[in-house]
């Protein structure tokens, strides 16, 4: 008996959503688990953060994974990095670039209204996307310095707490060691 297409897809789509959480859990755990130098993971987070503030829709994770191997940076976190820029976040990051944009430049333009011809929309388009590109290189910039110190602290911190953590096992597996043997003492008096 052969199953209806409706439940075939359901049932395919519910692998494909099984396959894809053991992939974001194997690389979550990558990332957590990571024993690279503190200053190569943040240049990889800055370089991630940097290309994914642009406008560059498909080309942001390619571009990280090219300038994490220019600024010596770990590439996982390069390219994970671009995703701060997503469909939940894509309007208000580069709404927000293009007004530094255009707050630097001094124009005037908005989004235009009226393309009537191409010329029109060439001459204002070429000025909404220099706006664009300006606001987001602005942005990039701060952003990227802002998540290379902020990881690097966060990094330091996890590591020292990790290490902190391990110490205080060790000493409580030495305790219960150390106080579970009976003493020689006290059985030589009974």
């Amino acid at each position: 008996m052969t199953q209806p297409l409706g439940s075939k897809v359901f049932n395919h789509l519910i692998h494909l959503s099984k396959r894809g959480l053991r992939i974001i859990r194997y690389y979550y755990w990558r990332l957590i688990r990571l024993q690279d130098p503190p200053e190569y993971i943040a240049r990889g987070v800055a370089v991630g953060v940097f290309a994914g503030c642009f406008p560059l829709f498909g080309m942001q994770t390619p571009i990280s994974i090219l300038l994490a191997m220019v600024a010596r940076g770990h590439k996982l976190c390069a390219a994970v990095c671009t995703w701060i820029s997503n469909p939940l976040t894509y309007v208000p990051i580069y709404w927000l670039n293009f007004q530094i944009g255009r707050l630097l430049l001094g124009s005037s333009s908005d989004a235009p209204s009226q393309w009537n011809s191409l010329e029109i929309f060439l001459d204002q388009t070429g000025e909404f996307f220099a706006d664009l590109l300006l606001g987001s290189l602005v942005m990039a910039t701060v952003a990227s310095i802002i998540s290379y110190f902020g990881s690097l602290r966060l990094i330091h911190e996890w590591r020292l707490k990790r290490q902190q953590e391990r110490q205080q096992s060790r000493e409580k597996k030495m305790y219960i060691r150390n106080n579970s043997q009976p003493s020689h003492l006290i059985s030589s008096n009974q």
